[in-house]
């Protein structure tokens, strides 16, 4: 079994191989003149069990590049078996024909990772469950509640909890997070009555005096995170807090999330933090590396995968 990470995020994927007790795959990933990625494997892969921790988060290109060399580096240098771990997979959220010809860009990355040699695909919280079905390899999509509801007792107690499920669609995560802590479910119910109109957000459920926690699975903007927390608040909620298991965080979405409501964000660390994230007095961090490290030897060791969230 090797570990090999790529540039994404270095940190995880050093924590990873702590957790596993072993070294990372020397490697070197680098570019030429024109930006070209350029990857050289310094050990022998020949006939091993070789796991690629990469994110595809910003710049999504390149680093979607550097793990699809990399996987070509991998399958040339004989590779018994090749696992692209993906903490964080982008393109995610293209997953359907949104109108008249437009792409579906996760099917042509899941297309991409197996033609340049990937076995297998380890992930965190798919933005959509069909994306594994885009793959004709195994797909293993792993799931942060588990850390969340360790986390939330530990730093919420006994305090009178409501889960909030931001909108209709994340409806099924909510919902199972808040069977895990055995307490209430609110719903953010969102309209735009027409384009140029900012939205309307109405409450399904009754908020007031309880300590709600959003929850998602990516905060980009942070609009929308902000306006459900507002909204929420001023139904009479004692606070708002989020839990989120992506922090894309474009743009403004840092500043914009430290003036909020929010109380705290937590986030994973599927993808690096920025200078800014780290900075902002309401937005911290838990590590998946125990789960994934748990996940890998699960899958180099041929023993389930699923077990890990019994």
């Amino acid at each position: 079994m090797k570990i090999v990470a790529c540039n994404s995020n270095l940190p995880l994927a050093e924590a990873v191989a702590t957790e596993l007790g072993m070294p990372l795959c020397n490697v070197t990933v680098r570019r030429f003149a024109d930006m070209e990625v350029f990857v050289e494997i310094h050990e022998n892969v020949r006939g091993e069990d070789v796991f690629v921790v990469q994110s595809t988060c910003t710049p999504t290109n390149d680093n979607l590049m550097e793990l699809l060399i990399m996987l070509d580096a991998l399958r040339r240098g004989s590779a018994r078996r090749i696992t692209a771990v993906m903490p964080y997979f982008g393109y995610a959220r293209q997953d359907r024909k949104s109108g008249p010809r437009t792409p579906i860009s996760a099917k042509l990355v899941a297309n991409l990772l197996v033609e340049a040699g990937a076995n297998r695909v380890l992930t965190l919280d798919l933005h959509a469950m069909q994306i594994q079905g885009f793959f004709d390899i195994p797909v293993d999509n792993l799931y942060a509640a588990p850390l969340f509801v360790r986390d939330i007792k530990e730093r919420y107690g006994d305090r009178d909890l409501m889960i909030v499920s931001p909108d209709v669609g994340g409806v099924v995560r909510a919902r199972q997070l808040a069977q895990r802590l055995n307490t209430d479910l609110a719903i953010i119910d969102k309209r735009r009555e027409r384009a140029g109109v900012s939205e309307v957000m109405n409450v399904i459920g009754d908020v007031k005096g309880r300590h709600c926690l959003l929850v998602d699975d990516i905060v980009d903007s942070g609009g929308s995170l902000c306006n459900a927390a507002q909204a929420i608040f001023n139904n009479g909620a004692a606070s708002v807090g989020a839990y989120v298991t992506h922090g894309v965080l474009t743009g403004s979405a840092v500043e914009r999330i430290s003036n909020s409501c929010i109380e705290m964000l937590t986030l994973t660390d599927s993808i690096k933090a920025t200078e800014s994230v780290k900075a902002a007095a309401n937005i911290r961090q838990i590590t998946i590396a125990g789960l994934l490290a748990r996940a890998m030897r699960a899958v180099s060791d041929e023993s389930s995968v699923s077990s890990l969230f019994d």
